[in-house]
């Protein structure tokens, strides 16, 4: 078998020849981690591409628009629902994928609204958090400039990264390009292995202003049990 087959036989979820065993493997490994990690699904809606946790901050900052965070305080962290994210194309993205990703994006957000002012146990909670994963690191300004038209705002890194840290990344980077061998393969870049971190704030204040209102119907009997 010559190596272009064996690399379009892993990557069949795009062309429809799924491994089956592969989906089950990355997939149930990543529901493991998002038990560990205490990531919650916060609708049943299948146009939602996020999921969510909630953290604490480890730093003191201020947001354009007068929004404080202090060490300690929660905050929610944004994760990608994976198998709700709409695959790229074969031929890599297009216009129209863009612009699928950017509504699923919006509608996430509407619905986090809405989810959020629901839950009267996350009052306290002023900052959403955006980790970008998705290229390496010649790619950050063009990603932050991107994300800044949704309302995020760049919070650059106060620390250097460890040696451990550089570990941990490295191997969420080779688990990332695996699920996303797995569901999308057209999406895997040769920078995958390379992926940084850039991490982007929104304050509940701006959420609630550009996606509060107008959202549509969130399910409000899914309730996942926030960690405090």
């Amino acid at each position: 078998m010559t190596k272009s087959r064996q690399w379009r036989l892993v990557g069949s979820a795009v062309g429809g020849e799924r491994h089956f065993w592969l989906d089950k493997l990355i997939f149930g490994l990543d529901r493991v981690l998002r038990r560990w990690q205490s990531v919650v699904e916060f609708t049943h809606d299948p146009a939602c591409i996020l999921r969510i946790k909630v953290g604490r901050l480890d730093r003191d900052f201020v947001l354009a628009d007068g929004t404080a965070g202090h060490s300690g305080e929660r905050f929610i962290d944004l994760h990608l629902w994976n198998e709700q994210v709409p695959a790229m194309p074969k031929q890599g993205a297009s216009i129209a994928w863009a612009r699928q990703m950017s509504f699923c994006f919006q509608h996430s957000l509407r619905q986090l609204a809405r989810y959020l002012a629901s839950r009267s146990d996350l009052d306290d909670i002023s900052l959403v958090r955006c980790t970008m994963e998705f290229g390496g690191r010649e790619r950050d300004d063009q990603m932050v400039r991107l994300i800044g038209r949704y309302g995020f705002e760049l919070v650059p890194s106060a620390t250097t990264v460890t040696m451990g840290e550089r570990a941990l990344r490295f191997g969420e980077n080779i688990h990332i390009s695996l699920m996303v061998l797995a569901r999308n393969a057209a999406a895997l870049r040769r920078d995958t292995l390379r992926r940084s971190r850039t991490r982007v704030f929104m304050s509940r204040k701006v959420l609630e202003q550009r996606y509060g209102g107008g959202a549509g119907s969130v399910d409000l009997q899914h309730r996942p049990t926030c960690p405090s």
